[in-house]
C-alpha cells in the first residue's frame, strides 16, 4: 500500500507544490528501509542515507509500520537539520489514506522547506471531523536535534484509528487468495454438504438464530487455528509498558485481520453456495427430502449449511498451508519482513 499511495503522490504533488518561482520534481525509490526499525530516529537515519545516494534536496518516508511515541501514535515527524521526514501510514487510520497522506506530505514539505510559514497551513488537519475523531497535534521537541518536529494523536482515540490503518495495511480483503489450500478445501466440503440430504434437514430445523451462531463460531475456529497453527501470535520480548502495547496492537490488529479476511471468504462462499444450489437442486427435489414446501429461504439455509462446513474444513485446509504462504498472506510486506527480521 505505501507504494500505490506513493506513487500516486509522486503525480499529484508536483503541480500542487509548483508555483511562478520554483518548480518541483518528486521520484519514488521503493525499498524496505524501516523493516525491523521501531523508532523514527532509525527510519529517519536509513532516509538520509537514501536522500544521500539519490542526490535528492528533501526525502520523506512513508512506511507501513506504526510508530509510536510517548504513548502517542506518531503520524509524521520531520528533522528538520538533516532534510528528511518520516509519515506513518497506519496513524491515518483504515480510510481516506490517499487524502489524509497528501494533506501530512504538503505538512512536511512546508516544515522541511518553511514555506508557506511552515507548520502554520494545516492542509485540513484541523477539520473538525478531525479534531473529533482523533486530533493531530503538532510539537517541537528537544533531542538529538533540536529542530525536530512531530506529529501526533492522542492516545486513545489514536490508538483505534492506528489500529484501523494497521488492519488496513494488511489488506484483510486479498487474504482468500493466498490461502489456497483452505479454500480448496473449504469449495470441496461445500460440494460434498450439496449431495448429502442430511446436510439439507440439519439446515432446515436450526432456527436462524443458531445458523448465526454456528457460522460465527466456524470462523472463529479458522481464526484461531491459523493463529495457533503458523505462530501468529506475538510475544513480549521483555517486560517494559511500551512492549505490552505495541503486542496488544500487533495481536490486536492480526486478530482483526483475519476476521475480516477469513468473514469475506464466508459470504464470498455462501453466494457461490446459494446460486449452486438455485441451480442444480429443483424445488421439488428439496421438498421432497424436507418434507414441506421449499421457498427462498430454504435455499438460504442450505447454502449457509454448505459453507459453515467449508469453512471447518477450511481450518484443516490451513495446515498445508507453509508459515511464509500464511503470513504473506496475512500481512503487509514490511510488517511480514519485520516478524522474520525478528525471528532471525
Amino acid at each position: 500500500m505505501p507504494e500505490r499511495v506513493t506513487r500516486r503522490l509522486a503525480r499529484d504533488l508536483p503541480e500542487l507544490l509548483s508555483d511562478e518561482d520554483l518548480s518541483w520534481a518528486v521520484e519514488v525509490d521503493v525499498d524496505p528501509v524501516t523493516a525491523g526499525r521501531h523508532n523514527t530516529r532509525d527510519i529517519l537515519a536509513s532516509t538520509r542515507e537514501r536522500m544521500d545516494h539519490h542526490q535528492w534536496d528533501l526525502a520523506i518516508c512513508l512506511t507501513d509500520l506504526p510508530v509510536r511515541a510517548n504513548g502517542r501514535p506518531v503520524v509524521a515527524e520531520a528533522d528538520l537539520d538533516r532534510d528528511v521526514a518520516v509519515v506513518s501510514l497506519p496513524a491515518l487510520g483504515g480510510t481516506q489514506v490517499y487524502r489524509r497522506s497528501k494533506q501530512v506530505m504538503l505538512q512536511m514539505v512546508d516544515e522541511l522547506t518553511g514555506r508557506e510559514g511552515g507548520g502554520e497551513n494545516r492542509y485540513g488537519l484541523d477539520s473538525t471531523l478531525s479534531r473529533l475523531l482523533a486530533p493531530v497535534q503538532r510539537q517541537e521537541h528537544d533531542g538529538e536535534h533540536e529542530a525536530d518536529v512531530r506529529y501526533t494523536t492522542t492516545r486513545r482515540r489514536g490508538r483505534l484509528r492506528l489500529l484501523s490503518g494497521m488492519v488496513r495495511s494488511n489488506e484483510p480483503a486479498q487474504l482468500v487468495f493466498g490461502l489456497r489450500s483452505a479454500l480448496a478445501a473449504a469449495v470441496a466440503t461445500s460440494a460434498f454438504g450439496l449431495s448429502s440430504s442430511t446436510i439439507w434437514q440439519i439446515g432446515d430445523q436450526l432456527g436462524a438464530f443458531r445458523q448465526v451462531i454456528a457460522a460465527v463460531l466456524s470462523v472463529a475456529l479458522l481464526v484461531g487455528w491459523m493463529i495457533l497453527a503458523h505462530g501468529l501470535w506475538e510475544k513480549r520480548r521483555d517486560n517494559s509498558e511500551n512492549d505490552r502495547d505495541q503486542v496488544l496492537l500487533y495481536n490486536t490488529s492480526t486478530v482483526a485481520t483475519l476476521t475480516i479476511g477469513i468473514g469475506v471468504m464466508y459470504l464470498g462462499l455462501f453466494v457461490i453456495n446459494l446460486v449452486v444450489a438455485l441451480f442444480l437442486v429443483p424445488p421439488n427435489l428439496l421438498a421432497s427430502s424436507l418434507g414441506h414446501p421449499a421457498d427462498f429461504t430454504r435455499y438460504l439455509a442450505l447454502a449457509w449449511g454448505f459453507t459453515t462446513m467449508g469453512v471447518v474444513a477450511g481450518a484443516l485446509g490451513s495446515s498445508l498451508e507453509s508459515d511464509q504462504a500464511v503470513r504473506q498472506a496475512a500481512y503487509g510486506y514490511r510488517e511480514e519482513q519485520r516478524r522474520r527480521e525478528q525471528e532471525g
